[in-house]
């Protein structure tokens, strides 16, 4: 069952996060997505995240079709124009890509080349209105597309925690009107957060959530995440118990089975993220309970 069949019929729809490298050998990067092969039903992978060179995102998610395995495009705004934008999602439509994920972009002064001049020509509200007037076969300078229709299934981010509801709210209703069928959020640490955001904001219209789940590896790793990532509330309550854990690393993945198990009974499924620790994803779904996706 892949990711679009999952959330239609309303199956607990897992997905997990792999970084293209930051050179030209994809390998290392396949060996993780390969290790999540039958636990999870499409494999995301980052466009560009932080702002910080790595290789196509679009490269990455055709090698993954290679090797039989249902990518999650990410596709940020931040780096292409209009014209470099809709020329990608039709040549995403024809290497087989059918999830994409419409993101505005960290901004470029987040990253390490903070010179690097950002094009933001779109944000992630019109480029899910593109995506779909291209699923309705629309060209953009009028008439319909030589080859009909795409066949797109498009999904935007959210962040649960965000401190403006009625501003959260507001957003999610103009990315709902855009398109968007299904949103992959920020990582969560307030269940509570979740169950309202899900009951009061996404239910209501019918936009399956995927909540996220980050991997912290220690208390260090906590406070320079709350540090340095927008947005970001790690409670003080985590960050003492991987303080106080023998082994925080192996702590780390128990808070996040926890959340797993937890926000699997809230929202319509589960988004994994550990970066740089990608191959401890398959122990967070096993201690969570979760069997295989397919």
């Amino acid at each position: 069952m892949g990711l679009q069949q999952a959330l239609e019929v309303g199956s607990l729809a897992i997905t997990a996060e792999v970084m293209p490298p930051r050179g030209g050998d994809a390998s290392s990067t396949m060996a993780h997505a390969r290790a999540l092969k039958g636990r999870v039903h499409a494999v995301n992978v980052t466009d560009g995240s932080r702002a910080v060179m790595r290789m196509s995102s679009l490269a990455v998610c055709r090698l993954l079709l290679d090797q039989g395995i249902e990518p999650v495009w990410q596709l940020a705004c931040r780096d292409r124009n209009r014209i470099g934008l809709q020329a990608d999602l039709l040549g995403a439509h024809a290497l087989g890509i059918r999830n994409v994920l419409c993101l505005t972009g960290d901004p470029v002064r987040a990253g390490d080349q903070p010179g690097a001049r950002p094009v933001n020509e779109l944000e992630s509200v019109r480029l899910l209105q593109q995506l779909q007037a291209f699923n309705r076969g629309e060209d953009p300078i009028g008439g319909t597309l030589a080859d009909g229709a795409t066949a797109l299934f498009a999904g935007a981010a959210a962040d649960p925690q965000s401190p403006s509801w009625s501003g959260l709210k507001s957003r999610i209703a103009r990315k709902h009107q855009a398109g968007a069928r299904f949103l992959q959020t920020q990582m969560v640490m307030d269940a509570e957060c979740l169950k309202r955001f899900v009951g009061e904001i996404t239910g209501p219209i019918g936009l399956p959530v995927l909540a996220g789940v980050f991997l912290l590896k220690s208390a260090k790793n906590a406070a320079f995440i709350n540090r340095v990532v927008p947005g970001a509330n790690i409670p003080q309550s985590i960050i003492d118990r991987l303080a106080a854990a023998t082994n925080p690393a192996d702590e780390g993945i128990s808070i996040a089975a926890e959340q797993v198990a937890t926000y699997a009974g809230i929202a319509q499924g589960v988004h994994l993220m550990a970066v740089k620790a990608e191959e401890r994803i398959p122990l967070i779904l096993e201690r969570a309970g979760i069997s295989s996706r397919c």
